[in-house]
């Protein structure tokens, strides 16, 4: 999956420390990220430096991967305009080496996040970076907030050697199978949200529901939880929900279509299914 990097360790420490030699740098533009038009991956501190003076810029932290700081600058100089290439967040999805994909994809969620708290929610007033942790406090009435990260299950449901997928009708999404899958709401334990989104989507109850592993998937700013669960009935018909769903298809283990990420939980799950694991 995109954050198993190993060799390579993730630090997400808050270390909020000037850049150093060997440094990495993000700039952005509204949804883009700028890389380096040389390497494709994000400017070295070497080369921001050899482009733009560096006392007349302003970084913000974001993390440590091994002994390499990854930093965020807020300005672009026009001499880093002019050697970088714009890519959207989809670009981290298969960007090479995997390591720096999965620091390309946190950095953008923390960009986003910053852009969206630049004022305080409470009161209205500018908010500053806290100076101990990586959050964005109001100096006026002291509201503190951190990074949103928001609960979602993944959902293999199984029926002795079938498993349910879905595709996606929305446009813009993927037309890729996958699993269940769908947002924990307020109050709600992940098992209930397991049984929830299967009854929503598809219209079956489940059973026996069991955790599998988690994921960080920065895309949607989400925590994944993967959940396995048994079909609780011998009536596999399943009730579209139209509005999200272009179809729910039941696929014996041998049959199960190839494809897909393998940076995903979805995939892994699916894999694990189709060798006889679950």
């Amino acid at each position: 999956m995109i954050q198993d990097i190993a060799p390579h360790h993730y630090d997400n420490v808050y270390h909020p420390v000037p850049p150093k030699a060997g440094d990495f740098i993000f700039f952005y533009r509204e949804d883009q990220t700028l890389l380096s038009a040389a390497t494709g991956l994000p400017f070295t501190w070497e080369e921001v430096t050899a482009l733009a003076p560096a006392d007349e810029l302003e970084f913000t932290y974001y993390f440590r991967i091994d002994d390499k700081d990854f930093h965020q600058c807020h300005t672009i100089p026009p001499t880093i305009q002019a050697q970088a290439k714009e890519v959207s967040m989809g670009h981290f999805r298969s960007m090479d080496p995997q390591w720096m994909a999965f620091a390309g994809i946190t950095a953008y969620q923390l960009y986003t996040w910053y852009r969206s708290h630049q004022y305080c929610g409470r009161c209205g007033h500018p908010a500053q970076h806290d100076r101990v942790e990586r959050a964005m406090r109001c100096p006026v009435c002291g509201n503190l907030v951190y990074p949103t990260i928001s609960p979602a299950v993944i959902v293999g449901v199984t029926h002795g050697d079938r498993l349910l997928l879905t595709r996606y009708s929305r446009p813009g999404t993927t037309r890729n199978y996958a699993l269940i899958a769908g947002f924990a709401e307020i109050g709600e334990p992940l098992e209930d949200t397991v049984r929830r989104e299967v009854m929503e989507e598809v219209g079956l109850p489940v059973k026996n529901i069991r955790f599998y592993k988690s994921q960080p998937w920065s895309f949607s700013s989400s925590l994944l939880s993967g959940f396995y669960c048994d079909l609780d009935t011998e009536d596999e018909t399943v009730t579209l929900q139209e509005d999200e769903l272009g179809e729910g298809t039941w696929f014996d283990r041998e049959c199960l279509p190839q494809g897909g990420s393998d940076i995903s939980l979805t995939r892994e799950m699916i894999e694990r299914f189709r060798q006889g694991l679950v």
